[in-house]
């Protein structure tokens, strides 16, 4: 049986301002958002699927952040923490996903301003507007949205003015295999393969100690459960670690190094490069997964006839991309290749963004056909990584102010993002045949010095060529403005096919 919760107005009825605007997911960004909300004088519903606040973070709890509690922390929720005493950290501090739970999500989610919002293990079913498939045209704008949510009572749907989709990505890992899809084999080894990263030194360690494990990706997750797993093999003897990737070689993959602004991400990239110096890892470049076999060794990874050694376990690190299910019955517009808002795509799409951190920007960029509803947060990325709390927080700010009538402050840039010190343009020979038909070009003489500016694209020596696209990204930069420099930042046809976005 269905209860409703809030009664239903005539269908004839604009959208009631008085509904509450629901939020999807009781992460950092979905706290942030209700925050925001009620300092708008807007009355939030957050719905969260896992039993207390932060449970997606909870899953990689141990697992220690690049960004200082500095960018970990939203302003608006800050400020109504500090109304009840909060004992705030120290900013300079890099916290663990446990302590951003814990010192941060649990006290936010306690204070009463917030704790009458929120209802946990909620798990939301679909999002449609009231009394409108998704062919219906007529009114289809002055209809509050319906969504329907399970609990432990049974299902429910409740009437919101507007909708922020902040759940994440966290549930629908990517699979292992190259083309999108899982591996022959991969699903039949779903117990001896881990998506994410486990807790190599903790709760898990008897899972990996003394063992033969292949980590798949070329991610920061991946550098991650490789350095733990790197310092397991030092305590424990007979450990051999398989790192496996798609690109031709480690240069773009371990990052931006030294140049990186959050130096945590930076340092780790280090690392990496210094275990495979050292042959602690054993890499495989080129090697785009499409089988896997149980043998009598163990399990054996195949690409296009090479193989790896048997190992033990697996770690798939290969990202993760959104759960668009909830709300296929609205009017979305979405990018086809990164299945991110098609205004914020060409700011993310790592096959255009040509440097590694992404213009602030908000909800001009986040919006859709069916007007008031937004996706926020990681899933706002779809498949494109790289994404930093600070991004979502500015996201919430903008989108919030747009659900309240104030576009002035939604187009308004309230955030300088740090930079990632990686530019894609350090590495023409590794896409020569991409590059041939974008702008990245060589750099005219009279701006090769922006070359050797730490806070520029890459920060890299002078004789890294820097693109045109490029140096106008490096002004964008300088200006603060939202979008990219290869073009206005509004206009997304004039982003669309730049290199920088």
């Amino acid at each position: 049986m269905i209860a409703t919760s809030i009664s239903t107005p005539p269908e004839d009825l604009p959208v009631n301002a008085t509904l509450p605007v629901v939020v999807i997911g009781a992460g950092p960004v979905g706290l942030a958002a209700a925050a925001h909300l009620l300092e708008r004088g807007l009355n939030p519903l957050v719905l969260e699927a896992g039993t207390s606040v932060g449970a997606g973070i909870s899953r990689w709890a141990h697992v220690r952040m690049f960004s200082p509690w500095e960018f970990t922390v939203d302003r608006a929720a800050s400020a109504l923490l500090s109304k009840h005493g909060w004992n705030a950290p120290e900013l300079s501090q890099f916290p663990t996903g446990g302590e951003v739970i814990e010192r941060y999500l649990k006290p936010l989610a306690g204070i009463p301003e917030i704790q009458p919002h929120l209802r946990m293990g909620a798990r939301v079913i679909v999002v449609t507007k009231q009394r409108r498939d998704r062919m219906k045209d007529a009114q289809r704008n002055d209809v509050p949205f319906l969504v329907r949510y399970e609990d432990a009572q049974g299902e429910h749907e409740v009437l919101a003015q507007a909708v922020i989709d902040a759940s994440g990505t966290i549930e629908t890992p990517n699979p292992m295999g190259a083309s999108g899809v899982h591996a022959i084999g991969e699903r039949s080894l779903r117990d001896r393969i881990f998506y994410g990263m486990p807790d190599v030194l903790g709760a898990q360690r008897s899972r990996y100690a003394g063992k033969r494990v292949l980590v798949v990706g070329s991610g920061h997750s991946a550098f991650n459960v490789l350095s733990d797993l790197a310092r397991l093999a030092r305590q424990v003897p007979g450990m051999r670690i398989e790192w496996a990737i798609r690109r031709p070689s480690l240069r773009r993959v371990l990052g931006g190094g030294e140049h990186d602004q959050l130096k945590e991400r930076g340092q780790l990239g280090l690392t990496i490069a210094k275990l495979v110096e050292d042959g602690v890892l054993n890499v495989t470049t080129s090697f785009h997964l499409d089988r896997l076999d149980t043998t009598a060794e163990g399990i054996v990874a195949y690409a296009e006839g090479e193989s790896i050694a048997p190992v033990d376990e697996i770690v798939a690190s290969t990202g993760f991309r959104p759960d668009l299910g909830v709300l296929s019955e609205l009017r979305l517009s979405l990018d086809h290749g990164t299945q991110a808002p098609l205004a914020l795509a060409p700011l993310i799409d790592p096959n255009q963004h040509s440097c590694g951190s992404v213009r602030p920007h908000g909800a001009e960029e986040l919006k859709h056909p069916d007007a008031g509803v937004y996706i926020v947060g990681m899933k706002s990325y779809g498949r494109a990584p790289t994404f930093l709390l600070l991004t979502g927080y500015e996201q919430v700010r903008s989108v919030v102010a747009a659900v309240a009538g104030d576009w002035e402050a939604a187009r308004r840039v309230e955030l300088v993002l740090p930079e990632t010190g990686v530019c894609i343009t350090q590495f023409a020979e590794e896409d020569a045949a991409e590059s041939a038909a974008s702008c990245c070009g060589t750099a005219p003489a009279e701006v090769a010095e922006l070359a050797t500016t730490p806070a520029g694209c890459g920060g890299g020596p002078a004789q890294v060529e820097v693109t045109p696209c490029c140096v106008k990204d490096e002004i964008a930069k300088t200006e603060e403005k939202a979008g990219g420099g290869c073009g206005p930042a509004a206009p997304v046809k004039a982003v669309a096919t730049g290199c920088c976005g």
